[in-house]
């Protein structure tokens, strides 16, 4: 261009230049010389004017910006799906005294839709505990209802953000029944609604706009709750890391097409346990809060929950990450737990608790929360950087229990049924357990065994064998009353949106597993150029529940994560090979071609309630919930008077002031 240019100016130079002086020479003669040199000036100023516009022309071309890509169409929705708030166990801590007394936060879901104009996917972060395969597949049988075959199994990711303070009971495994005390259809049905009323909205408020990605690290907001585990990872790959836990925040920004912000979803490895096992209230803990403050900044007087602003914080591979930033001592002595097992000399693993930053677990979920949201906003403010590029979704259902990869020319590994360790009964330093089990256990305890083999039955040699070294407390697997214990069925997923891809994980990811993961996929999508600078990232607590994933090494040190590792040691293996494969039909389009596998159960027989019914919420016959039994009038006068000390009918009132509210 600038060749071009510096060509066109000399043309149009030598032309005037030329017929200029052709002009001057036939009228010289008949010309003044104050005539002449004003002729040589209009030449000269000619000449400059002419340089002038071609050097602006050819400059602007070369500087200007790279031309935006295609926009997509894009729509945000939220819908509350707090649940019942009392005499409801709370899910995530499997305490059967954390039963709901009350609302510290309210849940709510948040959904976005993206679309390329040929394909759309969905992603929803939810403020649960975990996504389960009931929730799940109950969502989907509603969409398609709504929507036919729009919004489908493949492409629409569901997504938990952790927290531990929300209704239980939407669960369809045993096992998860019975720490939920049941099946509960006053918990599930809310988050159905939630959920789907969310994809409701961001459906019907599909604009076209456009997405712009940013990155940076949070520091002082999380810990890594098993370091002895994540050492045991060989030391060459842990030097590539700075930190045990990933800091990364990532965060993509959606505008409408005059740039005006509509929404935002934020992912960040951290437990949202901030909030710890004494609470009784229903709350979104530290991601609910950093999405409240959020949406408090970008829809200015409207109340929480309001507002066209859409702020979704998700969480990542937070398996071994703890927002107890203080870590954990013993609260009966002070004094430091011991480092391998987490345990204290008087009182075991219960006495071994981690603590936040703050004065109390409601002070620390502000601070972790607070925390979250200001690397967003400031992430949010300085995203420049515009996703674009086509949309593409791959999902996958698979028997997890027998997934058989090969990794060299003369070794396969395997999958198990499902069975966890002894030391899942030990707790975490987030919340521990309140019997002698301790974190770390390669052995079984004859005591606790015995009682196993009385009530459960013995496991298979073949399971320990495949489990191998974990000392099996509970075959899940090999549990099949009322209902099969654990799911064998799992679904695998990944969505791109151009150049971020999304994999959703169906539990809990270490932070190294999540590392390997990453990876995998980062390489498979531009092993053949369809994907460049590709951002990949771990949507946690996805689809449905599967516990823990751990490394094979940290397998082996069976603190709590490596026991809730419910399918053996090479778990991760299994999945790196799925989502490789997910990967790599994306990269080479040929998505359409992929086994869709075995579809999961839906139970509708043996679902049990173990909850009493609560004989003080019983309606009268003949009446509803939420009928009014008194109409309020159209219109009151307010009456303020000011007596010194006193208040309505003589009593003492802080203010000394009065009020009255009459009919009008």
């Amino acid at each position: 261009m600038r060749n071009r240019g510096k060509q066109l100016k000399q043309d149009v130079t030598m032309d005037v230049v030329s017929e200029a002086g052709s002009m001057a020479g036939r009228r010289c003669s008949g010309l003044s010389a104050l005539q002449v040199v004003l002729i040589v000036l209009l030449i000269i100023m000619t000449v400059v004017c002419v340089s002038l516009i071609v050097v602006l022309v050819t400059r602007k071309t070369d500087t200007d910006p790279a031309p935006l890509g295609e926009p997509y169409l894009i729509g945000v929705g939220r819908a509350d799906c707090t649940g019942p708030p009392a005499e409801i166990p709370l899910m995530g801590y499997a305490n059967p005294q954390q039963t709901a007394a009350g609302i510290h936060t309210r849940l709510y879901s948040r959904a976005f839709i993206i679309d390329d104009g040929s394909r759309r996917v969905v992603f929803v972060t939810a403020d649960v505990g975990m996504i389960s395969q009931r929730l799940r597949l109950e969502v989907l049988q509603v969409l398609k209802e709504k929507y036919g075959n729009l919004y489908r199994q493949d492409n629409v990711v569901l997504s938990g953000t952790h927290t531990h303070c929300g209704p239980a009971g939407y669960f369809q495994y045993t096992l998860f029944m019975i720490t939920s005390k049941g099946y509960i259809k006053a918990s599930i049905e809310p988050l159905v609604n939630g959920i789907v009323k969310s994809i409701d909205i961001a459906h019907s408020t599909m604009q076209p706009g456009r997405i712009y990605r940013n990155r940076g690290e949070l520091d002082e907001s999380s810990l890594n709750r098993s370091p002895h585990s994540y050492l045991n990872n060989p030391e060459n790959e842990r030097q590539r890391y700075k930190s045990n836990t990933d800091k990364q925040v990532l965060v993509l920004k959606f505008t409408d097409l005059d740039g005006d912000g509509i929404g935002m979803i934020s992912w960040f490895a951290v437990h949202a346990v901030s909030m710890n096992d004494t609470n009784r209230m229903v709350s979104s803990d530290n991601m609910g809060y950093a999405s409240y403050l959020l949406e408090k900044d970008k829809n200015p007087g409207e109340l929480p929950g309001q507002g066209g602003f859409v702020a979704g914080f998700s969480s990542s591979n937070l398996g071994d990450v703890t927002p107890n930033t203080r870590g954990p001592r013993c609260v009966n002595t002070g004094l430091p737990c011991d480092y391998l097992n987490s345990s204290c000399p008087v009182g075991g693993t219960k006495m071994c608790q981690a603590s936040g930053p703050g004065e109390d677990m409601f002070d620390s979920t502000k601070i972790i929360g607070h925390n979250i949201y200001m690397k967003a906003k400031e992430l949010y403010a300085n995203a420049v950087e515009e996703v674009t590029g086509p949309i593409q979704a791959a999902h996958q259902w698979v028997n997890m229990t027998d997934v058989t990869v090969k990794i060299n020319d003369t070794h396969t590994v395997s999958t198990c049924k499902p069975a966890l360790g002894h030391s899942f009964a030990a707790g975490t330093t987030d919340g521990g357990g309140g019997l002698n089990f301790t974190q770390g256990a390669v052995e079984g305890d004859p005591f606790w065994d015995g009682i196993r083999d009385i009530l459960l039955g013995k496991p298979s040699n073949q399971t320990k064998e495949c489990h191998h070294p974990k000392p099996i407390l509970f075959s899940t697997g090999e549990m099949n009353s009322p209902l099969p214990w654990h799911p064998q069925i799992v679904d695998v997923q990944i969505i791109t949106i151009g150049s971020v891809a999304v994999i959703a994980v169906p539990g809990e990811m270490t932070t190294m597993s999540g590392r390997r993961l990453r990876k995998v996929v980062k390489e498979e999508l531009e092993s053949v150029g369809t994907f460049r600078n590709t951002e990949v990232v771990i949507a946690g607590l996805s689809n449905i529940y599967t516990h823990y994933i751990t490394t094979y090494e940290e397998y082996q040190v069976q603190r709590y994560e490596g026991a809730s590792t419910i399918y053996g040691p090479h778990t991760l293996t299994a999945y790196l090979h799925k989502y490789r494969e997910l990967a790599k039909a994306i990269a080479q389009d040929r998505v359409s071609g992929l086994p869709v596998g075995p579809e999961p159960p839906f139970f509708t027989n043996n679902l049990f309630n173990l909850l009493a019914p609560a004989a003080v919420d019983r309606k009268p016959e003949n009446t509803s919930f939420g009928d009014v039994l008194e109409q309020v009038l159209p219109l009151y006068r307010q009456i303020i008077w000011g007596v010194p000390g006193l208040g309505a009918a003589g009593a003492v009132a802080p203010t000394g002031v009065g009020l009255w509210m009459l009919p009008g």
